[in-house]
């Protein structure tokens, strides 16, 4: 293994759940909520995401720290700041880098999850949360997710990477 294989293959941190949403309709209102339950291949109790195996979007994280980023480059003002729902997220995630989690495993709670993708923005940000939205998400976004174990989530829970197996390593 490489120098650089090595570096990626170790992720010291540890994660917090520092918000829990969902969106039961499409383009309706986030519920915001203590503890949700992950359903395997299904995504989040109450959330409209598709259900099934090939939904590489099952659960959507941000990063906590990016919320604050990302208000900056809007230029908005400290009693007003973007939030996790502002964003539609199911899950923010404070110290850890999410990016960190490319191609990994990680557990939250009772339930463990695989990393799909990066969640990019939507135009209907830039609609909901005025010009210039889009572009100051773009790379602070979060990641997606599907759920490979079920399991309860509560506000407060870590985010423990689970360890890369031996054919990831090689």
């Amino acid at each position: 293994m490489s120098p650089l294989q090595e570096l990626i293959a170790v992720v010291p941190q540890q994660g917090q759940v520092r918000w829990i949403g969902v969106r039961p309709q499409s383009r309706g209102d986030m519920l915001e909520l203590q503890a949700v339950e992950a359903r395997r291949e299904a995504g989040l109790t109450g959330d409209h995401a598709r259900p099934g195996p090939r939904n590489a979007r099952q659960v959507t994280l941000i990063q906590w720290e990016h919320l604050a980023v990302i208000s900056a480059l809007l230029e908005r003002p400290a009693q007003h700041p973007i939030v996790p729902a502002d964003l539609r997220r199911n899950l923010a995630i404070g110290g850890i880098n999410l990016f960190s989690l490319k191609n990994r495993r990680f557990r939250i709670g009772q339930a463990i999850f695989e990393t799909t993708g990066w969640c990019q923005p939507c135009a209907r940000l830039e609609e909901r949360l005025g010009t210039g939205t889009f572009q100051a998400t773009r790379g602070h976004g979060g990641i997606t997710a599907r759920v490979l174990q079920g399991g309860i989530i509560r506000l407060g829970d870590a985010l423990c990477v689970e360890p890369l197996s031996a054919s990831q390593l090689e």
